[in-house]
């Protein structure tokens, strides 16, 4: 099984200009002084380790006027952002070692719980965006139309329950080539985001809504509590056979 790097450094990208400015997903903040070689660059500065990398895999907090450390994760609040690299254990040492107050030059209040809180935010993220991809037609579930729709063409991204078998995503994993399998939500989560009880097996079709929500996954995989290392979000080719299950 491929692992998902928990901070990945992911391509640079231009910032969308003003007009085209859309909140709701990593990467479209606006303009900010925080950014690393220009207000438009992608680039940040973890608080907690001082490595510069693409915001897409860092997470954004600004101090309330109440002097509270708030998660961003659309990127839309006002003030002075302050990056952390989605990783559990530096979010952690963030917390442990008043880093948020140090990097705002002034005292704020930041919950101990801050970690499982985002935790929660980028999974319920992460479940919204497939259901967006639902909407939009370009999701489907269920083995049968799973593997029709991986043999007419390229996937954006393969889902797979994480506590499904083993057999059915194996041969789902050799049909889908490169694509990216994400296997980070169980079947009564996917099931919710499809509108089922339950569902194994999904897929999206390429496009900007799969590439959102993988950069999400990214984000979440990070946070998720007592998964370090484990997790996938790679190329199919190089994962492990795993379901029988039909949904």
């Amino acid at each position: 099984m491929t692992l998902l790097n928990a901070h990945p450094t992911l391509p640079h990208e231009a910032a969308d200009p003003p007009e085209t400015f859309e909140p709701g997903f990593p990467g479209h903040e606006p303009l900010e002084e925080e950014a690393i070689g220009g207000r438009r660059s992608p680039l940040r500065r973890c608080i907690v380790t001082a490595v510069v990398a693409d915001r897409q895999g860092m997470i954004r907090f600004v101090a309330s006027p109440e002097g509270a450390v708030v998660p961003d994760l659309e990127g839309t609040l006002p003030g002075r952002g302050l990056w952390v690299t989605a990783d559990r254990e530096i979010l952690a040492r963030a917390v442990a070692k008043n880093q948020f107050s140090k990097a705002a030059r002034r005292k704020v209040k930041v919950d101990p719980g801050l970690a499982d809180r985002v935790e929660a935010l980028l999974k319920r993220r992460c479940l919204d965006s497939i259901g967006l991809c639902r909407r939009a037609g370009v999701a489907v579930s269920g083995f049968e139309k799973v593997r029709e729709a991986l043999r007419k063409g390229k996937a954006g991204a393969l889902i797979a329950a994480a506590d499904g078998a083993e057999d059915g995503r194996g041969k789902m994993r050799a049909l889908a080539g490169e694509a990216p399998v994400v296997d980070l939500f169980d079947a009564a989560d996917l099931g919710h985001a499809f509108g089922r009880d339950h569902v194994v097996h999904a897929m999206l079709a390429p496009g900007r809504l799969a590439a959102r929500f993988l950069e999400e996954c990214r984000r979440y995989a990070g946070l998720r509590r007592g998964a370090s290392g484990e997790g996938n979000c790679g190329p199919a080719s190089a994962g492990r056979a795993t379901d029988t299950t039909t949904s």
